[in-house]
């Protein structure tokens, strides 16, 4: 019965979990993107919470090396702008940044912003692994971004976890994070923020 039960469970799991979304930018579109920040190599955690109890529903992370990319596994932000390979986006400039924490955080989520600078050999070696990775199925954010930073110089002791909220209160116990968290009113309708995006005259 109880070989039964699990099987069952995991068949459920699967369901739950679905496939991942293998997508391929060219070449060219990835080097046209392509956008290098001012300031210090740093990898960003971002995590958002519910509102309503606190508990996490979504991961991603913001590397910022040679370029900046944004590791969105098995995340439903995009952009038109922005080429993609598998959860990989290329191009994040500040506006691309101000996009993602819009798109997440309203009126039932909030979003964790978590900092810590690194050095330029570190954050090339975080950018390898997360662009190495693959397509994420749904559900496994988290266990991709606590695999990918595991393997990274100074983040050994990330949990292996499916929990974002423990790998965001981890990553907030390393030395030198700073920690941010936005808030907003906007109501639960995200697919609308993708369109008004998309439009954004500063695109222009």
């Amino acid at each position: 019965m109880r070989r039964i039960l699990i099987a069952f469970l995991a068949v459920l799991f699967v369901a739950a979990c679905g496939t991942a979304e293998p997508k391929w930018a060219s070449d060219e579109a990835v080097a046209q993107a392509r956008y290098v920040a001012g300031g210090p190599p740093s990898i960003t955690l971002f995590t958002v919470l519910a509102t309503r109890d606190g508990s996490g529903a979504h991961a991603g992370l913001l590397i910022n090396g040679s370029q900046r990319v944004m590791f969105d596994p098995a995340g439903t932000w995009q952009h038109p702008n922005l080429p993609e390979r598998n959860d990989v986006h290329f191009g994040m400039t500040p506006l691309m940044v101000d996009f993602y924490i819009d798109y997440h955080a309203r009126e039932t989520f909030d979003v964790v912003e978590q900092t810590i600078i690194v050095s330029p050999q570190v954050a090339e070696i975080a950018m390898r692994r997360a662009m190495e990775y693959g397509a994420v199925p749904k559900a496994q954010c988290t266990v991709a971004i606590s695999s990918i930073l595991r393997g990274v110089p100074g983040f050994e002791g990330m949990p292996n976890t499916w929990y974002p909220k423990k790998l965001m209160k981890d990553f907030g116990a390393l030395s030198g994070v700073k920690t941010r968290t936005y808030t907003d009113t906007d109501t639960n309708d995200n697919h609308g923020v993708l369109l008004v995006q998309a439009g954004d005259p500063r695109l222009q």
